[in-house]
């Protein structure tokens, strides 16, 4: 990628907006299989409507816009009009509860909200005396757009804060991580020149709009080149491939969670024009063969955070490995580093380590947290908390959190590194792997397995004779729960913190 030359996102969404107008720019389907789309130049329109909606509402620069909302166009539009006023959204988990939404609000101070009509009883015991605005989420047309077009914008600067999302939580109180308008076009140019996306492309989103993903790798890469997007009201494991197919889509991104649930619950499909397709975390090697057969490409794994902006790691684009987060993307920095903040030999595991431009190609801190921040940092790098080993090529592995890692008898034992294993059982669709604690050892790992849907159930003695022969005995797991699902964020994080809650578990054993 050529050097980084920093500008407002505002400025990318206005040129492209002229220089593709009569192109796609959105499509959207809603739960009833309903579509409608935009071009670049109509749906400009829409969102210059939207924003005299936000002035109207007493909208300045600076100033904060919430947003609780489903997929639907009516977030992208309320995005765009914010950042080209120099204002900042608020985007939180739709789903989340009274409680969670209460919280983001009163650490951010909006001006106005915007939630779906169906969960505005939920909403209103959040906001207090925010004035909000109910949306029908699933509508085919903007119906708020009946203002009239702002004709003389800002010109916000780059480092003006252009969102605050709030890390997913699953543990301890969630950051409110700042991104900024070059945030945002550096994801977008990073992100498009890693995939080689071109205004040719069609980007299929069906991730949560409020998090990092569909905003980072798809959206801001689809505004930096002219490409489209075909936008899924939700996920749906058995329709994916149908519709990719059915909207022509070149381009994806997806979590293993969502990959294993396609595989269990969908089927190839014919049509597909796939060409490309991103994910994070590991899955096994013949859950990959069999997704790239299905999707007609070899998907590449990457790494990144909603601090990293971009994705830092991704594979390369011929024979890409599965087990590999790939190489430092170009335009960024990345190293694996001891706790001295030297950096480790080949195969040597480590912390992953993050550098950039604060503000430009790195997240502006956290929300009124700044010596969270300075924690966070150690001489000019962002400490991610992942682990990671590199070899000689300079391609990444992923080894867990730090906190993945259990001392049982004082040995260092990977929590990866056993999940790796059970996975790879073909009776497992998944496995999650806790450490529990142990009057004699400290602590021993305990895994939860959720079986392949269809198949006969493992026997549990099956399973820990697979680990036996796999793994030495401080990683073999000291108990195996099977779960019909594992408890997850909304954007397909374990929630590991409550597997040793309790949980409803069909059966389980001590070894």
């Amino acid at each position: 990628m050529p050097e980084f030359s920093p500008i407002s996102f505002s400025e990318v969404w206005e040129m492209t907006s002229k220089d593709h107008a009569d192109d796609v720019f959105l499509i959207f389907e809603n739960l009833e299989n309903d579509t409608v789309q935009w071009t670049y130049r109509d749906f400009n329109k829409e969102v210059s409507k939207i924003a005299g909606l936000l002035l109207q509402n007493g909208v300045e620069p600076g100033d904060s816009v919430h947003l609780a909302l489903a997929n639907c166009p009516v977030f992208i539009a309320v995005w765009l009009a914010a950042i080209r006023l120099g204002a900042w959204i608020v985007p939180s988990d739709p789903m989340g509860s009274s409680e969670d939404l209460s919280s983001h609000i009163e650490r951010t101070d909006p001006k106005v909200g915007f939630c779906a009509k169906t969960r505005s009883e939920i909403y209103k015991q959040a906001c207090g005396n925010l004035p909000f605005i109910e949306i029908d989420e699933m509508s085919t047309d903007l119906e708020l757009c009946d203002f009239s077009e702002v004709e003389s914008w800002p010109v916000p600067n780059v480092l003006d804060r252009a969102a605050v999302m709030f890390t997913s939580g699953t543990t301890g109180l969630p950051k409110g991580v700042e991104i900024t308008q070059a945030n945002y076009a550096f994801a977008g140019q990073a992100m498009a020149a890693a995939a080689s996306l071109t205004s040719n492309d069609r980007q299929l989103v069906v991730l949560p709009l409020f998090h990092a993903n569909a905003q980072y790798y798809s959206f801001a890469s689809a505004i930096c080149t002219g490409a489209s997007v075909a936008l899924m009201a939700t996920f749906s494991a058995s329709r994916f491939l149908q519709q990719a197919a059915k909207h022509e889509v070149t381009t994806a991104s997806l979590f293993a969670a969502p990959i294993r649930m396609i595989l269990a619950k969908g089927g190839p499909v014919e049509g597909l024009k796939l060409r490309h397709c991103w994910f994070a975390q590991n899955i096994t090697q013949g859950q990959y063969e069999t997704v790239a057969e299905w999707f007609g490409c070899r998907p590449r794994q990457l790494y990144g955070m909603t601090e990293t902006i971009p994705a830092v790691l991704t594979d390369e684009r011929e024979n890409p490995n599965p087990s590999s987060m790939g190489l430092v993307t170009n335009g960024c920095l990345v190293d694996i580093q001891r706790p001295d903040g030297t950096s480790v030999d080949p195969d040597e595991v480590g912390e992953i380590v993050v550098g950039g431009e604060v503000g430009i190609t790195i997240f502006n801190g956290y929300l009124d947290a700044p010596a969270v921040t300075r924690e966070s940092f150690r001489n000019g790098w962002f400490l991610t908390g992942d682990r990671a080993k590199r070899d000689t090529d300079g391609k990444f592995f992923f080894d867990g959190r730090r906190s993945d890692v259990l001392k049982v008898s004082g040995e260092n034992v990977s929590i990866v590194e056993v999940e790796s294993i059970l996975g790879e059982h073909p009776g497992v669709l998944e496995a999650a792997v806790v450490g529990m604690p142990d009057d004699v050892r400290d602590e021993v790992p305990v895994a939860f397995v959720v079986p392949v849907p269809g198949k006969d159930l493992p026997s549990l003695e099956n399973l820990f004779e697979w680990c036996e022969k796999r793994l030495t005995k401080a990683k073999r797991p000291r108990q195996i729960t099977f779960l019909d699902e594992l408890p997850r964020t909304s954007v397909g994080k374990i929630r590991k913190y409550l597997l040793l809650d309790g949980g409803e578990a069909n059966d389980n054993i001590d070894e």
